[in-house]
C-alpha cells in the first residue's frame, strides 16, 4: 500500500477551493489564499503527480440532457476473485458510471445512468447477463438525488 501523501495547510486550502469551484483561475485562487498564481500552479502539479488530484471534471445535470433513469445495481459474483475481470468488462458498458467493490450482500455495486427504462433493460439483460462471473444482480432505481457533494478536506 502506498504511503499517505504529506500535505500542508495550503495544499488542503487549494483542494477545498478547487472542489468548490474548479473554474477559478490560479491567479484568483492565489489572491484568495495570499500566494502567487505560480505557487498554485506548482502545488496543483505536485498534487497531480502524487495522485491526489486526478483531473478535473465538469458536473453536468444529465436529467437536463434526457437521462431520466439512474439505477444502482448490486452484483453477486460467482467468486470474489473474479472482481478484477468483471470490473474490466463493466468498464466497457458506457451507461455504467461508477463501480465499487463492496462488503455486505453484494460483491460489487454499480451506478448506471440511462435515458429510459428500455435502455436500462438493455444494460441489465443484454450487457450484464453476458459477463462471465456474474451470478445475479439486484437493481434499485433512484427516484431522486437529494444532494451530491465532495467531502471536506483538511
Amino acid at each position: 500500500m502506498a504511503a499517505k501523501p504529506v500535505l500542508d495547510k495550503l495544499d488542503y486550502q487549494i483542494l477545498q477551493s478547487m472542489m468548490e469551484d474548479a473554474t477559478i483561475s490560479y491567479a484568483d485562487l492565489g489572491k484568495k489564499l495570499f500566494v502567487s498564481g505560480g505557487t498554485i500552479h506548482v502545488r496543483i502539479k505536485k498534487l497531480q503527480e502524487m495522485g491526489v488530484v486526478k483531473g478535473t471534471r465538469l458536473h453536468v445535470d444529465v436529467k437536463q440532457l434526457g437521462y431520466d433513469v439512474i439505477a444502482f445495481i448490486g452484483i453477486y459474483l460467482e467468486k470474489s476473485s473474479l472482481y478484477d475481470t468483471v470490473a474490466k468488462e463493466l468498464r466497457r458498458i458506457p451507461e455504467i458510471v461508477r463501480v465499487n467493490y463492496t462488503t455486505g450482500n453484494y460483491s460489487m455495486f454499480v451506478e448506471v445512468v440511462c435515458k429510459d427504462i428500455q435502455q436500462l433493460r438493455y444494460v441489465l439483460h443484454d450487457e450484464l447477463q453476458k459477463i462471465k462471473g456474474i451470478e445475479r444482480t439486484e437493481t434499485l432505481i433512484s427516484l431522486e438525488e437529494s444532494f451530491n457533494r465532495n467531502v471536506l478536506v483538511g
